[in-house]
């Protein structure tokens, strides 16, 4: 299946700057997350027949632009089943259509496939292009750097199963909603799950040695100059202790850490 990119300039936080469009097919197409509305991006649009539009998860630098590029194509617009309030309230519009984990939608002879992968985002989805195909994969990965997965929004243990299915599929390639394609998806997949895995045991050392408070463990947990993302930080180190809290591991309540009672 053709796959076409135009990187967009959007109010992101991701260290590019630019969100990533992502055209399927030719005649029918499918839109994936048009953040915002450029030149090239029209003329990629009115060059092709969009039939579809679809999101990976409705951050707002991934649907800035669906409802005008839903005006201009008559396409078919679908949101998450269960997740359409949310939809709405990114978009602006409700959506034509749901989908759910598992959902095929018919593009020519061939077909794009809906999978599940919360974690940055509860809404979180990927789609697969064509049978055993590239996947995009929206904010689950980055050729290099890492994810937000902060608390509230994001869940680091739905996270890392998100990257271990991943890794199970094995798909020739990543399309990512955020920087260059990750052509070796099994390595990048292996060096996110070794990350979280180190930044999870630091916070845990962090609380058994007797950091209480989330700046206190956010402190130990990092080493590096945090300005300027502070706050994504301490949204990391909360989504850790609530997976460490449901793994027995520490006890967290939103405010406070410990070790688990008995250690």
């Amino acid at each position: 299946m053709d796959v076409q990119t135009r990187s967009v300039p959007v109010p992101t936080r991701a260290p590019s700057g630019d969100t990533n469009v992502y055209l399927l097919g030719a005649e029918p197409a499918i839109l994936v997350d048009p953040a915002t509305q450029t030149p090239e991006l029209d003329r990629l649009v009115r060059d092709h027949r969009v039939e579809h539009i679809l999101v990976t998860h409705t951050h707002p630098d991934h649907v800035g632009a669906v409802d005008s590029y839903a005006a201009q194509t008559d396409a078919t617009v679908w949101a998450r089943y269960g997740r359409t309030d949310r939809f709405r309230d990114a978009t602006g519009r409700e959506p034509d259509r749901t989908f759910t984990p598992g959902t095929t939608i018919r593009l020519g002879d061939t077909r794009v496939r809906v999978l599940t992968a919360p974690g940055h985002a509860p809404d979180h989805v990927v789609f697969e292009a064509g049978r055993s195909g590239p996947i995009l994969c929206g904010d689950c990965a980055v050729r290099e750097g890492s994810v937000v997965v902060g608390a509230p929004e994001g869940d680091m243990r739905a996270y890392v199963t998100t990257l271990r299915r991943l890794w199970a599929i094995d798909p020739p390639a990543l399309y990512p909603g955020h920087g260059p394609e990750i052509d070796a998806p099994r390595e990048t997949l292996e060096r996110l799950l070794s990350h979280r895995a180190k930044r999870e045991q630091r916070v845990h050392v962090a609380v058994t040695d007797g950091a209480e408070t989330l700046d206190e463990i956010l402190d130990r947990a990092y080493e590096k100059d945090l300005s300027g993302v502070r706050d994504l930080a301490r949204g990391t180190v909360a989504a850790h202790l609530e997976k460490l809290d449901v793994e027995g591991r520490v006890a967290w309540d939103g405010r406070r850490a410990a070790p688990p009672d008995g250690d």
